[in-house]
């Protein structure tokens, strides 16, 4: 019987030799292996967007007529022009133009309302107009070193 008892405990111990040979189990302890290295990323700059602002036109404001201009015609021109006025005022086609502080102005009626326009919208006959006829002859204001006008006999005394 010994010999059976022992043969019955080396296969037992050989089946789970075996057994234990299927399943691998390992067991590991990392001491002294470094942590893995701490990766950082560039910050991410992010450009504000552009913004593209129009340019500012300033369009200067209206004349200003109370009475009626006395109108005489330009010579050998079919514009007539306020020679009391005391600012530029053309009559032609049954509108009246105003030059006034660096823009062209338009009306159906010598008080207005007044309306701005390009000087593309002038008549020619208006821009043909000799500058001897103008109160303040375009360009002249900025020349006097005035950006809104002034009349020739103010500006000589330096009234404005």
């Amino acid at each position: 019987m010994r010999i059976i008892a022992l043969s019955a405990i080396f296969g037992i111990a050989a089946i789970g030799s075996a057994e234990a040979d299927a399943v691998k189990v390992g067991v590991g302890v990392n001491i002294g292996v470094p942590a893995p290295p701490v990766v950082v990323a560039p910050p991410v700059v992010v450009a504000p967007p552009v913004v593209v602002t129009p340019p500012v036109v300033v369009v200067p404001g209206p004349p200003v007529v109370t009475t009626p201009p006395q109108l005489v015609v330009v010579p050998g021109s079919p514009v007539f022009y306020a020679p009391g006025a005391s600012m530029n005022f053309f009559a032609y086609g049954g509108r009246y133009y105003s030059f006034h502080q660096g823009g062209w102005f338009v009306a159906t009626s010598h008080g207005g309302p007044w309306t701005a326009i390009a000087v593309k919208k002038v008549p020619q006959p208006v821009l043909a107009v000799p500058v001897a006829y103008y109160k303040v002859p375009p360009g002249h204001a900025k020349k006097m070193g005035h950006e809104h006008g002034c009349p020739p006999g103010l500006a000589k005394q330096g009234r404005c």
